[in-house]
């Protein structure tokens, strides 16, 4: 048995390190991005460190909101990084354009939610955060509140 044998662990000690499930262990095997993962005599998997190293770079990307698609060509640029760093780098461009318009959408979100909780504040008779949830269903943006807290026509 070598040292690397020895510190091998089973699936169940990975999904309590990782905090994955079993069956994203085993999906992730299924579809690539885990090679086959080393087995006992009786087929039981054993993940050595190069697995753990593995699966916390997929974690990791994951956070980053990479697809499992991306995952697996960064996992393959992993390989020979230096050449691949110009496909790195217009992934991960990519990657930050649809961050920055997912927060400029969560931006005017904000925005709209901030103006509803405002008209509710002000107004008197019904209820502006439905009715703007209503408005903004038919793609037009809430309207202003009058003083006495009654819409505007």
């Amino acid at each position: 048995m070598s040292a690397e044998d020895a510190r091998a662990m089973s699936i169940g000690e990975v999904t309590e390190r990782l905090g994955l499930s079993a069956d994203t262990l085993r999906y992730y095997e299924k579809i690539g991005l885990l090679p086959r993962v080393g087995r006992t005599a009786s087929g039981l998997r054993r993940y050595g460190a190069r697995d753990l190293s593995r699966l916390r770079f997929i974690r990791r990307a994951q956070a980053m909101n990479f697809t499992l698609a991306e995952i697996g060509a960064l996992l393959r640029f992993r390989e020979d990084p230096v050449r691949a760093r110009p496909r790195v780098r217009k992934l991960t461009a990519g990657k930050l354009a649809e961050v920055e318009r997912r927060l400029a959408e969560l931006s005017h979100l904000r925005d709209e939610l901030r103006l509803l909780l405002n008209l509710c504040a002000a107004s008197r008779e019904g209820c502006p955060v439905i009715e703007g949830i209503e408005e903004a269903e038919e793609g037009t943006r809430p309207r202003a509140a009058t003083r006495r807290g009654r819409r505007r026509p």
